[in-house]
């Protein structure tokens, strides 16, 4: 059993108007899923930052209607996971789907709007994508500013919520700050940035940081995020675990793949498929608690929302 707590399948539902069920251009689509051991994916509504600012919010909506309409109801075997409780109760002939926002920028500065997601099902909230919005920097921003007094607000309405915050692309400075603020925090797709040093990694002080605050870290398929070379294969994806337990984030540590936000792969994990080598190579290297606790049970600890 695997937990993916990050793609971006609904993105191309929405923008390229792509079969969910049989589509050859999704990384992820009914039948990979089905043939891959994902239990329960998460599938991000990302909202393109060139779509105009007044469409944004209507833009995300229209994500989260292809959620249900594409991937929840035509399945009696795939299950909306709105809290711990139902991760717990999926059968085992079950798949479960979660929904996920990368990017506050589709709220603009109305705190209504994120509350009307979070009814809807949205269980991690991602502040920023690259770019700064209302509520933070994103890791792109040259100014490097934190969270902000919208941000604090939401960040106290995910507290009391309990959703997860999450930090992917968020600048450094945000990072922190939510690191003070907020009582559930993730990382959703994140590598470590002393083995591949580009900016959407984690520093050891950051991994360290999400250590002490029991948070949940996703190694992420993203090529450029594993390493700095032409030619990267999952043997690079694992060393990113092994670097995560060397640095004491083994109770902390997860999958966050990105599929479908991604047009370049990682050789061995070309579609979610590839999950199959990654375990039979993993399942080499760590104990069965480790990897149990990996695959699935770090994030079903870690799940904020009880019921």
């Amino acid at each position: 059993m695997i937990i993916d707590a990050h793609c971006d399948v609904l993105l191309k539902l929405w923008d390229d108007k792509l079969d969910f069920a049989t589509s050859e251009n999704l990384q992820i689509n009914e039948q990979k899923w089905r043939r891959s051991p994902v239990k329960v994916q998460c599938f991000a509504i990302f909202v393109p930052p060139n779509v105009p600012q007044e469409s944004q919010f209507q833009a995300a909506l229209e994500m989260v209607t292809l959620f249900f309409e594409k991937i929840i109801e035509p399945y009696n075997d795939i299950k909306f996971i709105k809290n711990k409780q139902d991760l717990l109760a999926l059968k085992e002939h079950e798949r479960g789907a979660i929904l996920t926002l990368e990017g506050c920028h589709v709220i603009g500065n109305d705190i209504n709007k994120l509350k009307t997601l979070i009814q809807l099902g949205v269980r991690a909230v991602g502040l920023t994508w690259n770019q700064a919005n209302a509520v933070a920097d994103g890791v792109g921003e040259k100014r490097g500013a934190g969270i902000s007094s919208f941000g604090e607000e939401v960040i106290a309405l995910l507290n009391q919520e309990q959703i997860w915050t999450d930090v992917s692309h968020l600048s450094y400075q945000g990072f922190f700050d939510v690191m003070g603020q907020a009582e559930f925090v993730m990382a959703s797709h994140s590598n470590v940035r002393s083995l591949c040093n580009h900016r959407r990694n984690l520093d050891n002080k950051q991994i360290q940081a999400l250590i002490d605050k029991d948070g949940w870290i996703g190694v992420t398929f993203v090529p450029y995020f594993t390493k700095n070379a032409e030619v990267v294969t999952y043997h690079d994806t694992i060393d990113h675990v092994l670097s995560y337990i060397s640095l004491g984030a083994a109770n902390c540590l997860g999958f966050g793949s990105d599929f479908d936000g991604i047009d370049k792969y990682i050789n061995g994990l070309e579609n979610v498929t590839g999950y199959h080598t990654l375990t039979s190579l993993l399942q080499q290297k760590l104990t069965p608690q480790q990897w149990n606790n990996i695959s699935h049970q770090n994030f079903i600890n870690k799940f904020p929302k009880n019921r």
